[in-house]
């Protein structure tokens, strides 16, 4: 039996945040749980990124336009470095509920704006985040709702704020959706002027009152002379949206759910506990800080260790902050953001409003050789001092394959793996021969063999999940 207590942090900081190292989750364990779970939610403690640190080796990741696939460097950078990983770990949460894409809006600095405001605002109210996202220029255009007018209602946005942002499928009519979308006509934006020589101007924000709607309206039983702000104050007072929106944070979160197509007809796998988040929601006012705190500290998160896929952001993301020697902007940093493009999340362009797939969805034949191949590469290079540090805990282990190979599932995780695997793993750590730690041989030393025995850890199926 393992350490419960470093077990339990480990499963924190992979949901929470992108994994830590052993030294991280030792020093964690020390000040306590719930503590850690306190300092998580208020990352105004932390010291936060420079990102002018990144701007000064990449000057056009500023009002980056399209930048030829990579305008999320920028935010991998980010992530990479944070003090304050909920914080970075929420606005990909955000990110994938409220996905918007580069390949329409052309712009990645008008997705990046909407990822610093997940970032400002995301534990706040989920009712102000609604309202930057109604307001948001690269989510206006995205839903073409610069396109909706008094006099032609254009009812993409108000749809997709019912069916996805909300409420769900099921649980609105279509005399809804374009009640709703009249509530949001002459919610527009004002056009970016040419290109200048560091980048483009930004779209802003215009309402124009002569394109507003300001009948009367008739939704979810209400009747009124709604705009939008009151629309989504009705949409909020609704349980179906507290439901909604405690199924994302459990998908998230918790534990792996089905595809959100499929929530409609397919109920939660724990309805306790997305009941308990949904009854959370609905009387702190949607305050996700105080929620998310519910959760962290709530048996039903303890319990679900590695009960999801891990996605492609916090394979990368978890890695390099596990090495080392990632901190500084380099040509890397734009190859890594790429890399998490080539196991299946293209993030700042996701396929549709409906965002990713996740789960078991992100793995097929080719993506996990991806994920496979990046992280063995990484875990063997020694020079870093992530791996150095693990290799040195490895050192104190002695020279048993037996030892050797239960001290890397440990410091990997803590990981529990079939028995089967464990004796495979074991028998090769035995024909290795000895385990010779002063022998810096590249290919026959200690350090050497005990790199295999990592790669094939992460090459396991238990691996991929968080």
């Amino acid at each position: 039996m393992g350490d419960a207590k470093l077990e339990l942090m480990a499963h924190l900081m992979r949901r929470a945040g992108f994994g830590a190292s052993r030294d991280e989750l030792e020093r964690r364990v020390a000040v306590g749980y719930e503590e850690t779970v306190e300092e998580l939610l208020h990352p105004e403690l932390q010291e936060p990124v420079d990102y002018h640190e990144f701007l000064r080796y990449y000057p056009l990741w500023w009002k980056a336009g399209t930048m030829g696939g990579n305008g999320h460097a920028g935010w991998v950078w980010r992530m990479i470095n944070t003090k304050a990983p909920l914080q970075e770990k929420l606005c990909l949460f955000y990110h994938q509920l409220f996905a918007t894409g580069v390949a329409k809006v052309d712009h990645y600095d008008e997705i990046e704006d909407m990822i610093d405001m997940f970032r400002e605002k995301g534990l706040g109210n989920y009712k102000a985040i609604l309202m930057e996202i109604a307001r948001s220029p690269a989510m206006i255009y995205w839903l073409d709702n610069h396109e909706n007018h008094a006099t032609s209602v254009n009812e993409n946005w108000g749809r997709e704020l019912l069916e996805l942002f909300t409420m769900g499928i099921g649980n609105y009519t279509e005399t809804d959706v374009r009640e709703c979308s009249r509530a949001f006509t002459g919610w527009t934006l004002i056009h970016k002027l040419p290109r200048f020589h560091m980048g483009r101007f930004d779209w802003e924000f215009e309402f124009r009152p002569e394109d507003h709607d300001a009948g009367e309206k008739t939704f979810l039983g209400h009747t009124g002379n709604f705009d939008g702000e009151e629309i989504v104050d009705i949409i909020l007072a609704q349980p179906a949206t507290a439901n909604f929106i405690a199924r994302h944070l459990y998908s998230f979160f918790v534990a792996d759910e089905a595809q959100v197509p499929a929530w409609s007809v397919t109920p939660p796998n724990d309805p306790e506990a997305v009941q308990f988040i949904a009854d959370a929601l609905m009387k702190n006012d949607y305050h996700i800080e105080t929620v998310l705190r519910m959760v962290f500290n709530s048996a039903f998160f303890k319990e679900a260790l590695f009960a999801k896929v891990k996605n492609p952001t916090e394979v990368v993301i978890g890695t390099l902050r596990l090495v080392g020697d990632t901190e500084r902007p380099s040509p890397q940093t734009i190859d890594w953001s790429f890399e998490i493009t080539y196991m299946g999340q293209d993030l700042m362009n996701p396929p549709s409003v409906e965002g990713w797939h996740s789960g078991i969805e992100w793995i097929n034949s080719g993506t996990l050789m991806k994920r496979t191949n990046f992280v063995a590469e990484l875990i063997s290079e020694h020079d870093r001092p992530g791996v150095a540090r693990i290799i040195d805990r490895l050192k104190m282990v002695g020279e048993s394959p037996e030892a050797i190979v239960d001290a890397c599932l440990d410091v990997m995780g803590p990981l529990e793996i079939p028995t089967d695997a464990r004796r495979e793993l074991i028998e090769h750590a035995e024909s290795l021969g000895r385990f010779d730690w002063d022998n810096n041989s590249p290919l026959e030393g200690g350090a050497a063999k005990v790199s295999e025995i990592l790669q094939l850890i992460v090459s396991l199926r238990e691996y991929q999940f968080a």
